[in-house]
């Protein structure tokens, strides 16, 4: 047994863990308890789920965990701090130039794999970290799965994360080129897109302020200025029958679903909420 082990010195977990989320909480941050035990885990190299049955941290441990709760508190995002972001069975790498997947987005993600036949043609576009792309690759037996991004820090972590998904295809490209993909022109079976869309001078926590880069965030000055040519590129890519599905800011409830409509060559435009009620996406069908 290592002898710090039963040393009455080392501080208590619970104490640790309740002093962290006072101080995350007096800093504004969202999830304060959650955070702290988040970082705990990750110092104490356990899951989460361990932290009670673990009494007390050496010294080293504390100040490690010390340390990261002070830059939580400066509101560095959580999964910068982590070096990972969960997202539906996955762990992504991530870090400043990236934009964090968020929970909400899975929804998306799980649209579109239940409507992903083995064999199927999949493209993600404004991929980031590769999260919905890698997904369709895990969950689904797509047989090629294209992984669209332009930003090069971006392109170097979702190349990163998906080096172990022989079906996905990245490609670095802008998703307002019409011209974008043009070799599978009435070819994809389905086209998913989280793109930039909230609109300029919206207030963002910290988080997405100083650490999401702006271009995968705000999207002009409706927040519509990436995801209509999106919806232009769909109706070019997908075959006769395909389908899309983009995310959208919560203002955007009828707006995106409306200019599905108005292109003309969708059907079953049908609008999605999230797991707190919000407009989040819209989906539609290739006539």
């Amino acid at each position: 047994m290592d002898p710090d082990d039963e040393h009455p010195s080392r501080p208590l977990v619970s104490k640790a863990l309740a002093a962290a989320a006072a101080e995350l909480a007096a800093a504004g941050v969202p999830s304060p308890r959650v955070d702290a035990e988040l970082l705990a885990a990750h110092v104490l190299e356990i899951p989460r789920g361990r932290l009670l049955l673990i009494e007390a941290m050496r010294p080293e441990e504390l100040r490690r965990f010390t340390a990261l709760v002070a830059e939580r508190a400066r509101r560095i995002p959580l999964q910068h701090l982590l070096g990972t972001a969960a997202f539906r069975h996955l762990e992504l790498s991530v870090g400043d130039g990236v934009f964090i997947p968020r929970p909400e987005t899975e929804l998306l993600a799980g649209w579109g794999i239940d409507r992903t036949a083995p064999g199927a043609v999949a493209v993600d576009l404004c991929s980031g970290t590769g999260a919905i792309a890698l997904s369709l690759a895990d969950e689904t037996k797509a047989a090629e799965v294209y992984a669209v991004e332009r930003s090069p820090i971006a392109l170097s972590y979702l190349r990163r994360n998906a080096a172990g998904f022989p079906s996905v295809r990245v490609v670095e490209g802008d998703v307002t080129d019409p011209a974008l993909l043009a070799d599978l022109a009435g070819r994809v079976d389905l086209l998913l897109c989280n793109p930039p869309y909230v609109p300029d001078g919206t207030p963002v926590p910290p988080e997405v302020a100083d650490h999401d880069p702006a271009e995968a965030v705000f999207g002009g000055a409706d927040g519509l200025s990436v995801i209509r040519p999106v919806i232009e590129l769909a109706a070019s890519l997908l075959k006769s029958g395909g389908h899309v599905g983009i995310e959208h800011d919560d203002v955007h409830g009828s707006a995106v679903p409306a200019i599905l409509r108005a292109d003309g060559r969708f059907t079953e435009v049908t609008a999605h909420e999230d797991f707190t009620g919000r407009p989040r996406f819209a989906t539609a069908r290739r006539t």
